[in-house]
C-alpha cells in the first residue's frame, strides 16, 4: 500500500515539473511585444528630432539684407545687415569690375559710394555669409551735382559767376515774362555779363550741365545808373583831382596809391557823414597830393544804392 502511494506521489511530482508549452509561448510573445514597443519609441524619438531639426533649419538658411539709398546729391549709402558674419561684399557701377568691401567677419556693413556722371547708373551689390548664403541688390541712380550761381549787379550790368561740379552746357535767362535767351557754356566755371533793363525787374536764370542737372536762380534786380568819375592832374602838376557825380548822390570815395608797393596808401571818404544832404553830394570834387615818382591810382566812387564806378590811372611827378 505504501509502495503504491509512493509511486503515485512520484508521478505527481514528475507531472508538476514537466514544462508547459502554452505558458512558454506567452512569455516569448510578451518579450517580443516589449522589444517592439522600445523600437517604436526609438523611431518616434528620431522622427521628433528630425522635425525639430527641420523647424530650426530655416534660421541657418537666412540671407543677408541689403539696403541702398541716395543720401546726398552724388552719393549712395550701402547698408548690409545679417544674423551671421559676412564673408564677402562687393559693389559695381554699370558694367565695371566689382569692388570688394572688407568685411572682417562683421555682420553689419555700411559704405558710402560716389555716383558716376551720367543718367541711369546701375549699382549692383552682392553679399555672402559664412554659410554661403547670398543676396543681391540692383538699383538705378542719377547724380544730382551742385551748380553754384552768384549774381552781382553794378549799375546797368549784371555779372553772373557760375561754378559747377560737372562740365557746363548752357544757360538761359529772361526778364519778367519776356522771351527767354540762351547762351552756351563750357568748362566748370563761367562768367557772363547781362544788361539790366531800366527800373526793377525779375530775372529767371537757369544753368544746365552736360548731365542735364539744372540750377535755377530767380531774383528781383533794379538797374541803377553808375556814378560818373573823372581823375586828372591839376594845373600845378602837384595834385591829382577826383571829380564824381551821380543823380542819386555820391556816398563814398575810395582811392589806393601804388597798391603793390611796400608803402601803399589806402583812403576812404564817407561823404554822407560830412554832407548829410543828398543834394550837396550830387557833385563832388577832391584834390590829393601826388608822390614823387610813379603814382598808380585805383579810384572808386559809390552812390546811395552801392553801385560804383572805377577808374585806374597812372601819373608821374
Amino acid at each position: 500500500m505504501n509502495q503504491i502511494l509512493s509511486v503515485e506521489n512520484t508521478k505527481k511530482e514528475k507531472k508538476r515539473k514537466s514544462p508547459s508549452g502554452p505558458i512558454e509561448i506567452q512569455k516569448i510573445v510578451r518579450i517580443f511585444a516589449i522589444i517592439m514597443i522600445i523600437f517604436g519609441m526609438a523611431i518616434i524619438g528620431s522622427g521628433s528630432y528630425s522635425m525639430y531639426k527641420g523647424k530650426t533649419e530655416p534660421k541657418s538658411a537666412t540671407r543677408p539684407v541689403i539696403v541702398a539709398s541716395q543720401t546726398a546729391g552724388t552719393q549712395v549709402t550701402i547698408q548690409i545687415k545679417h544674423d551671421k558674419p559676412l564673408s564677402k561684399v562687393t559693389y559695381s557701377w554699370n558694367d565695371e569690375e566689382p569692388i570688394e568691401i572688407e568685411t572682417n567677419s562683421r555682420s553689419e556693413i555700411s559704405q558710402i559710394v560716389e555716383i558716376p556722371s551720367g543718367n541711369n547708373n546701375i549699382l549692383k551689390i552682392y553679399a555672402e555669409d559664412i554659410n554661403e548664403q547670398t543676396a543681391t541688390n540692383e538699383s538705378s541712380y542719377v547724380a544730382q551735382r551742385k551748380i553754384d550761381i552768384q549774381l552781382e549787379a553794378n549799375g546797368t550790368d549784371l555779372k553772373v559767376n557760375i561754378e559747377s561740379e560737372t562740365e557746363l552746357a548752357y544757360m538761359t535767362y529772361r526778364w519778367d515774362d519776356e522771351e527767354e535767351k540762351e547762351e552756351e557754356l563750357d568748362g566748370y566755371e563761367a562768367e557772363k555779363t547781362i544788361e539790366i533793363p531800366k527800373g526793377q525787374h525779375t530775372l529767371t536764370l537757369i544753368v544746365v550741365d552736360i548731365d542735364n542737372n539744372t540750377e535755377t536762380e530767380e531774383q528781383e534786380i533794379k538797374a541803377v545808373t553808375k556814378p560818373k568819375l573823372d581823375v586828372t592832374v591839376d594845373e600845378t602838376g602837384e595834385n591829382f583831382v577826383i571829380k564824381a557825380s551821380d543823380e542819386e548822390a555820391v556816398k563814398r570815395i575810395e582811392f589806393i596809391i601804388n597798391e603793390d608797393s611796400e608803402n601803399a596808401e589806402r583812403n576812404s571818404l564817407d561823404l554822407d557823414k560830412v554832407f548829410p544832404s543828398k543834394e550837396e553830394r550830387k557833385e563832388f570834387e577832391y584834390k590829393y597830393p601826388l608822390r614823387e615818382g610813379e603814382n598808380k591810382l585805383i579810384i572808386r566812387a559809390y552812390n546811395e544804392s552801392g553801385v560804383y564806378e572805377e577808374s585806374r590811372v597812372m601819373f608821374r611827378k
